[in-house]
């Protein structure tokens, strides 16, 4: 187990602060799934995905002779049962992967419930990490009995969501309100818009839960390319909100 790997649905164009993001934190070994016309965005932002997945009714004729000549296609009916982005992750989960992260958004509320939601497949559960970029905001996905150490950006904002189901004794430290063992309801508000505390440094939260699927908003610090930079750098470099893509059935 040792491979990431990036997804990239098709509705935008991606942003060029979450691109280089994506390029800093990428180990060289990352895989790159293009999501039907994610291709076209991918190659438009110098990026070149090695597997392109969908139903292909949106990706640019000189987008799938790049693909044919330099990635793995896997072409599905346009009638199916679903999303292209459920079908890429269902290809992501073949490498065994040690983190998965979906790069998403676009104006159809539909899709961005379904993108998120599809992060919180039962066939994803061995993934150590899975996260993404939605519209720029960054999320973590977690599924019980699990475990996650979040670096965050101090005075930034942070969400716990039960989208999938209840979860189950949820524990939150490092947080300016914390939980202990607490079971969070589905789409309660009781998890949004937490803190974290100020501080000269990346802050540690540490999230725990014994089931359920818990959805994790928040604002990581930069790994690892910007990691050497101070702290006052960081907090000035935020990602780019505005042009990422999402999937299309």
């Amino acid at each position: 187990m040792n491979e990431n790997i990036v997804i990239i649905p098709g509705a935008s164009p991606l942003g060029a602060d979450l691109v280089s993001r994506l390029r800093a934190e990428a180990p060289d070994d990352t895989v790159w799934i293009a999501v039907d016309g994610g291709l076209d965005h991918a190659l438009a932002a110098g990026l070149e995905p090695t597997h392109l997945v969908g139903d292909l009714d949106s990706v640019t004729e000189e987008g799938l002779a790049w693909a044919a000549r330099h990635a793995d296609i896997s072409r599905h009916p346009t009638d199916k049962d679903q999303t292209d982005t459920e079908l890429a992750l269902t290809l992501a989960s073949k490498f065994d992967p040690e983190r998965i992260t979906l790069v998403g958004g676009g104006n159809r509320l539909d899709h961005t419930i379904a993108g998120i939601g599809a992060l919180g497949s039962l066939g994803l559960t061995s993934v150590p990490v899975l996260d993404g970029w939605w519209d720029g905001q960054h999320l973590r996905v977690v599924h019980g009995p699990g475990s996650a150490t979040l670096r965050l950006v101090p005075g930034s904002t942070l969400s716990l969501l039960a989208l999938h189901g209840p979860c189950v004794r949820v524990t939150l430290s490092g947080a300016r309100w914390e939980l202990d063992k607490f079971d969070l309801e589905p789409l309660v508000g009781m998890g949004v818009s937490n803190e974290v505390p100020d501080a000269d440094e990346p802050v540690d939260v540490e999230v725990t839960l014994s089931g359920g699927i818990l959805t994790i908003f928040d604002d990581p610090v930069p790994e690892p390319a910007m990691s050497e930079a101070p702290v006052s750098s960081r907090l000035a470099h935020r990602t780019d909100t505005d042009d990422d893509g999402s999937g299309e059935r």
